[in-house]
């Protein structure tokens, strides 16, 4: 397999995309990657890069988007922080991703038995984690149940992943109002945004 080349890039539809990233999960999961030489792919993509996908990922080890992806060089941006949330620093690396390098799809990938997000849900306080984590926090308050705070803790894995799922949702949201590029872009069709599920227990990206 080759690495993607202007021509390539340009005839990706965001909705072909989307499909070949939901490709390369299930191939992920049958344990049937791609043959691709990736030395090979690093010559290729030394004079350029032209990537198909964006992703927001968390930095969990577990959750690295071009392995679950079964992607290679060349193929995606890969942005990484603590509870896949965004800050200018982060809607910038993606208006440069989408608006001047190309990427057809935008996703927002939370995973399950989150960290980050047990730690906003413990309203856990350490240093500059603080801030990141209050992040988050509005994904916790969005949750209503359980309404029992002695259930609503990290050791609820249900509630944890339902704020995990929720704080996606809101990721999205926070793109679109924060960055009226990004916005422009989706309502004319240029990309998609779209929000994900990793299981860590499984391989298995569910999209919403």
């Amino acid at each position: 397999m080759k690495a993607h080349t202007k021509e390539t890039q340009a005839a990706i539809s965001p909705q072909n995309a989307l499909e070949l990233l939901k490709e390369g999960n299930k191939r992920f999961v049958d344990k049937s990657p791609a043959d691709r030489d990736l030395l090979e792919q690093v010559a290729q993509t030394s004079s350029g890069q032209y990537p198909f996908a964006t992703i927001l990922s968390c930095i969990d080890s577990r959750v690295s988007a071009e392995l679950i992806f079964d992607q290679g060089v060349g193929d995606i941006f890969s942005a990484r922080v603590a509870g896949n949330i965004v800050n200018e620093d982060i809607l910038g690396s993606m208006e440069f991703a989408c608006k001047l390098a190309g990427t057809k799809i935008i996703v927002v990938l939370g995973h399950t038995a989150c960290g980050a997000v047990k730690g906003a849900c413990d309203d856990a306080k350490m240093g500059n984690l603080t801030e990141l984590l209050s992040k988050i926090k509005p994904a916790v308050n969005a949750v209503a149940e359980p309404s029992d705070a002695s259930a609503r803790t990290s050791a609820n894995i249900d509630f944890v992943n339902n704020v995990a799922e929720t704080n996606v949702r809101l990721t999205m949201d926070n793109i679109r109002t924060q960055s009226p590029v990004l916005k422009e872009m989706e309502d004319n069709g240029e990309i998609l945004i779209v929000g994900g599920m990793y299981d860590i227990n499984n391989g298995v990206v569910s999209y919403m």
